[in-house]
């Protein structure tokens, strides 16, 4: 199995969410949330990561409600996942992210109580979620 690097987006029309992960081990780690204003994020921050990161694929979450339809976000996120695309040519995925938000909060609330549910640490954990879960499609 080849190693692929891959990114992951958890958007947020105020706070982007990013993981960083490797295809082979199937495991991602959180990098970094950014502020969005009203879904649109400072794509130079987005551009040094890319570049820092070099990934072979960019995974975006996909928000959807709970029976698997869209919501107002959806399409919003695909725009974002589109602009990425466009912008810098980076091979996109995306992902149900279905209760990724639900399980980072819990996770972290179980590792370190309230203090650990600020929001910059809420939005990265979900894009690990997000990663660790394509990765399991994957298989």
């Amino acid at each position: 199995m080849k190693s692929r690097t891959i990114l992951a987006f958890d958007f947020g029309t105020k706070s982007i969410g990013v993981a960083i992960g490797q295809e082979i081990t199937g495991t991602a780690r959180p990098l970094t949330s950014f502020k969005a204003q009203e879904g649109i994020p400072d794509w130079q921050k987005v551009e040094k990561l890319l570049s820092e990161w070099q990934p072979d694929l960019v995974v975006v979450g996909l928000p959807l409600n709970m029976d698997g339809t869209e919501q107002p976000l959806t399409a919003r996120a695909r725009k974002f996942a589109n602009r990425l695309h466009g912008r810098f040519g980076v091979a996109i995925a995306l992902h149900d992210e279905r209760l990724s938000t639900v399980e980072a909060r819990a996770d972290l609330f179980e590792r370190g109580g309230f203090k650990a549910l600020d929001k910059g640490s809420v939005d990265a954990a979900s894009a690990v979620i997000i990663l660790e879960s394509w990765f399991e499609a994957q298989h």
